[in-house]
This record gives structure tokens, C-alpha cells and sequence, in this order.
């Protein structure tokens, strides 16, 4: 009949030493591995014989061999604890490679200008990373949500966060089509906006619809404007504005194509200044791994 045994899981450092010993057939290499000294391990493997309650080695001045128990028990754990080893070692190697998954979070309106133009060029260049990109313009709390990092406008990061800036200054814009203007006039100062349809946005599904901001004299203010349509989404307001529905307050990349190509036309830029620009962030500059470090390099390379 097999000796049974209880194993608890404080008891795997020992376990892990007895299996070296083992191996090894010796106190003294197994403890040079270990980077313990002798008399240390043969401590270790007392008090684990005696939680036990059997003789799990046997030691001669020459040798040190396995008892019936002893082999019994090794041939229980042993399988376990190589898992074990590969697991740590897989470990070690993930830290060394940019490798797994990277859950990151954007607002949809920064999608078209800080990350399309690049993801095919970054999963090409890294096809070990499996990149899992939340969209959404609520400001998440990274570690709560599982995420790794985040890009928001830096008034809108998480306190204690390590920030990289990406692309410099940012500026928002109020733009509409040519066909609205000719209906409907330009407004000439942001009070003005309380005679025009103001197509407008909120940060989520159940948060504050967004009061459009602008600058006067060097001081910050903010409009409550209003509308005919409201979403969470900003490429609906973008689309209306194009169709000659209204107005819309965005970032400026968003709707460089449009106003390039004419398609709508900017209005009150005096009142609209440069402001704090995008950045990526992250909780901790301590064991940055390197699926994150690459993605930050790549995106800083390409975007500046």
C-alpha cells in the first residue's frame, strides 16, 4: 500500500527543495543551486519530514538516496513541480519579450488619428502581442478594469498616472458645412451658439452631455449649447455637421479632411487656442513589460 500524504501550500519551497536533492543526490550541490547553504537546507527538509511524519531521504556520508516514501512522494509532486518550473520560466521569458496581451483604452474620437493609421503596422511588427482596445470616452480606472494603459487629453488622466505626451498641442474646432452657414449665418462670438443647432456629444451612455469650451482673454469657459441630436458617439455629430444639420465642437484632427477638402468650414477659431495634447498612461514605471514599453516607443516614433 502507497503512503498517502497531505500537502499543504506552504510546504513548496521544501518540496521544490526535496526535489533537488533528489536529482542531485546531494546536500551540498542542491544547496549551491539554491543558493542556501547545507545546513540551511537541512533544515528545511527536517521540518518538512517532520510535518509529514516519515523519513523522505537517506543520508550516509557518501550518498544521499530516496526511502520508499520518499519515491512514493516524488513521484506524486515531481510532474507538479516541473509544471512548476515551465510556468516560471515562461514567466521570466514574458518579461523579456514583448509578448501577450495588451488591453488599452481610447475615446472613439482620438481612434481615426492616434490609432488606425498605425495598428496594422504595430501587430505586423509584434504578431506575439494580442492587442484588446476598449473604445470609450468615460475616464476608466485602469487597474479596476484590468487595463494596461490608457490615452486620454492630459486634463483628463487619472491622478498618479506615468504620462508620455503624444504628438504635442491639440486644438478643437466648431465646424459645419457651407449649406448650413448659407441658411443659417457664422456665429461671430460663442454666445452666438444659442441661435444655431448645436449637434452634441457625451463622454458615455449615461454621463453629462458635454458643455462646448472656449477661450476668451486668456480664461476658460464653458457654453451649455442646444440641439437636435445628442450622442455618444462622435462620428454621428461629424456626419450630421457634413449633412448640413448643425454645428459640431471636436478635435481638430478629426475633421482636418473635411475642412481640407471644403466640406465644412471652421467658425469662432479666435476663441479655440491650442491646449494640453494627448498622452499615453500607465500605473506604475516599476516592471514595465514589454509588450507595453513597445507599443509606447512605436506609437511616440510614429506619432511624436
Amino acid at each position: 500500500m502507497k503512503p498517502s500524504f497531505t500537502i499543504e501550500a506552504g510546504q513548496l519551497p521544501a518540496l521544490l527543495a526535496f526535489s533537488r536533492i533528489a536529482e542531485l543526490g546531494s546536500f551540498t550541490r542542491a544547496a549551491r543551486e539554491l543558493e542556501v547553504s547545507p545546513s540551511a537546507l537541512s533544515q528545511t527538509i527536517r521540518a518538512l519530514e517532520t510535518r509529514i511524519g516519515v523519513r523522505l531521504l537517506n543520508r550516509t556520508t557518501r550518498r544521499v538516496g530516496l526511502t520508499e516514501a520518499g519515491a512514493a512522494l516524488l513521484a506524486r509532486v515531481g510532474p507538479a513541480l516541473l509544471d512548476i518550473d515551465a510556468a516560471v520560466d515562461d514567466a521570466r521569458q514574458s518579461r523579456e519579450r514583448p509578448a501577450g496581451t495588451l488591453r488599452i483604452t481610447l475615446p472613439q474620437v482620438m481612434l481615426p488619428a492616434l490609432l488606425e493609421p498605425h495598428l496594422a503596422d504595430f501587430l505586423r511588427a509584434y504578431p506575439e502581442i494580442r492587442l484588446d482596445v476598449v473604445v470609450d470616452s468615460s475616464l476608466n480606472d485602469l487597474v479596476a478594469d484590468g487595463l494596461d494603459a490608457g490615452i486620454r487629453l492630459g486634463e483628463k488622466m487619472q491622478l498618479d498616472m506615468i504620462a508620455l505626451p503624444l504628438g504635442g498641442p491639440q486644438r478643437s474646432v466648431v465646424v459645419g458645412s457651407p449649406a448650413y452657414f448659407a441658411r443659417r449665418g457664422k456665429p461671430k462670438h460663442p454666445r452666438d451658439l444659442q441661435a444655431h443647432n448645436c449637434l452634441r456629444s457625451r463622454f458615455s451612455a449615461a454621463g453629462a452631455i458635454y458643455r462646448w469650451e472656449f477661450c476668451e482673454r486668456g480664461r476658460w469657459f464653458e457654453i451649455g449649447v442646444e440641439g437636435n441630436l445628442i450622442s455618444n458617439d462622435s462620428s454621428l455629430g461629424l456626419g450630421a455637421a457634413l449633412a448640413g444639420i448643425g454645428l459640431v465642437h471636436t478635435m481638430e484632427p478629426r475633421a482636418r479632411e473635411h475642412l481640407d477638402s471644403g466640406a465644412l468650414v471652421s467658425v469662432l477659431d479666435d476663441y479655440l487656442p491650442p491646449y494640453d495634447g494627448f498622452y499615453l498612461y500607465y500605473p506604475s514605471r516599476a516592471q514595465l513589460a514589454p509588450k507595453l514599453r513597445v507599443f509606447a516607443d512605436f506609437l511616440r516614433e510614429r506619432i511624436g
